[in-house]
């Protein structure tokens, strides 16, 4: 067989880069989270909870995570002109959401840490104080939850077909970075209410070990949300994207040219993350029908939006060329 029709093709299409709205929400709730961590790391050593420490060194991480969203989103912005990024700068923001998981799963471990060293030599715990703090750290948690307005599920766009919404589903929303600080800091409101639940049962039936269990359960959480998060970013990253749903959506596009006597087969075909909601794919086939052109295939796959770079290569058989 020889190659005989080689085509690119690509849409006329900015890649979505930033979000303003979230970039605001990010840095209003970055700046009401280190109120809240500083309050609750102070407290906590105060009166002597490990819960409401655990909970303020949890939300130093959210912080954390928060700050790096809001610096992406900056730099995305900053260098969505630059062309050395072939693609966009969207990747920025992914890659920040991988740095706060792999800092969280550190505090995971302190966390656990420390927890278990009050196991074995308790201290005295302040539980009015401590629960009055805790039960401000959780008002603070689901007030930065609500600003970042459910954490990007929303969709600022159409589409001609009724897939956007399950490719949305099967990969965590539409804008990663903004879903990473919303989770942190529901992931945060979560220890907070074990921390209340730590102190309830040790003022009131006695049961000091629970502050420094719920503080293990805590960072167990912590552990638990931060794996999650490093297999959607890395996934991103390493352009892990063939078990997605669209993938089966471009081969059963390209299985209507296979009629009659066409045989036309795929032989290579890669499709990867570009954007929020966009992907770059490349696709070869091999075919028995001469008719069959770059142009045809493209026009096919149209129908998918999220598709903003589409390769195409096709290779005709030589039986069917002699024929001709």
């Amino acid at each position: 067989m020889h190659t005989h029709d080689l085509s690119r093709w690509t849409h006329q299409h900015v890649f979505d880069q930033g979000n303003p709205d979230a970039e605001r929400g990010t840095r209003l709730v970055l700046a009401v989270t280190l109120l809240a961590m500083c309050g609750e790391i102070v407290a906590g050593w105060w009166f002597g909870s490990m819960a409401l420490l655990a909970d303020g060194w949890h939300m130093s991480s959210h912080a954390l995570a928060i700050g790096l969203s809001v610096l992406a989103y900056a730099a995305s912005r900053r260098y969505a002109a630059d062309r050395r990024f072939a693609f966009g700068t969207w990747k920025i923001e992914v890659l920040a959401g991988f740095a706060s998981a792999v800092f969280l799963l550190g505090v995971a471990v302190l966390m656990a840490v420390a927890s278990l060293g009050r196991l074995v030599e308790p201290t005295t715990i302040h539980y009015p104080e401590a629960m009055a703090v805790t039960a401000l750290g959780l008002l603070v948690n689901l007030a930065s939850a609500w600003l970042l307005g459910g954490g990007g599920h929303s969709h600022g766009h159409g589409h001609s077909h009724g897939h956007a919404d399950a490719h949305d589903q099967h990969h965590n929303g539409h804008d990663l970075n903004l879903r990473s600080a919303y989770l942190h800091v529901l992931a945060d409101a979560a220890t907070s209410v074990l921390a209340l639940a730590a102190l309830a049962g040790g003022w009131w039936l006695g049961w000091r070990w629970l502050d420094p269990v719920m503080g293990i359960v805590g960072a167990a959480l912590v552990a638990h949300w931060a794996v999650g998060l490093i297999r959607e970013t890395s996934a991103v990253l390493l352009d892990r994207e063939m078990d997605h749903p669209v993938v089966d959506e471009v081969r059963e596009v390209l299985a209507q040219f296979d009629g009659g006597a066409a045989h036309t087969r795929i032989t290579d075909l890669h499709v990867w993350r570009v954007g929020k909601a966009n992907f770059a794919c490349i696709v070869a086939l091999v075919t028995h029908d001469r008719t069959l052109t770059a142009e045809r295939v493209r026009t096919a796959l149209g129908v998918h939006e999220e598709l903003a770079h589409v390769t195409v290569e096709i290779a005709y058989c030589e039986a069917a060329a002699a024929a001709r």
